[in-house]
């Protein structure tokens, strides 16, 4: 195993000891939001605070509602290599409000997945490793093999549909708007789900 591969294993490893679980990981933002405030570096941002309430507001309702396509199911279920499904993650992100129920629901079909949660400003070293375009974006999943130790893939921080469109916006305006950031907020509402789950298909 070559120095930097070995690097990464152990910061993941080492990482993993204080992972949350799914339900974990909810029971941390309620608080935080109950407090008036968000997890990460900045928990008494009042933005951030408003937008933690908002994703929390989107997880129970995902939650709830939230179905799987029944293609997608059948192909989950069929895998049969162990995986771990590291996400680095934070109260305040709108993606990761629209995108952690999903992987969670299709983590929950498979008992060889297990989801694993991290919240990004305590994980420094390790989302340094996994930048995306040289940003700490997030949410970003590192589907890990743990008996080889090795990275197999990874994911985020949007479904592929979304990475477009925000490419595509960016590429036209220079930056990404408030109007666009509701816009977006749509598009997850319109899709339920459809695009993150065919995109975590392909990682297993």
């Amino acid at each position: 195993m070559d120095t930097e591969v070995k690097n990464i294993t152990e910061i993941i490893e080492k990482s993993l000891e204080n992972a949350l679980t799914y339900e974990n990981f909810k029971k941390e933002v309620a608080t935080v939001v109950e407090q008036g405030k968000s997890t990460g570096n900045n928990p008494n941002d009042e933005a951030l605070a408003n937008y933690s309430k908002l994703t929390y507001a989107r997880i129970k309702r995902l939650d709830k509602t939230l179905k799987i396509e029944d293609s997608i199911t059948e192909k989950v279920k069929n895998v049969v290599k162990p995986v771990t499904w590291i996400v680095l993650t934070e109260s305040w992100c709108g993606d990761a409000g629209q995108t952690i129920p999903v992987i969670n629901k299709v983590a929950e079909l498979n008992p060889n997945i297990e989801l694993k949660l991290l919240l990004r400003d305590d994980n420094d070293e390790l989302m340094s490793e996994f930048l995306t375009n040289g940003g700490k974006s997030i949410p970003k999943l590192i589907a890990y093999d743990s008996e080889s130790k090795t990275v197999l893939n990874t994911w985020g921080p949007r479904p592929s549909e979304a990475t477009k469109l925000v490419n595509d916006y960016k590429e036209a305006h220079g930056k990404l708007t408030p109007e666009f950031k509701q816009d977006l907020q749509l598009w997850y509402n319109k899709d339920k789900g459809k695009n993150t789950a065919e995109d975590l298909l392909k990682l297993l």
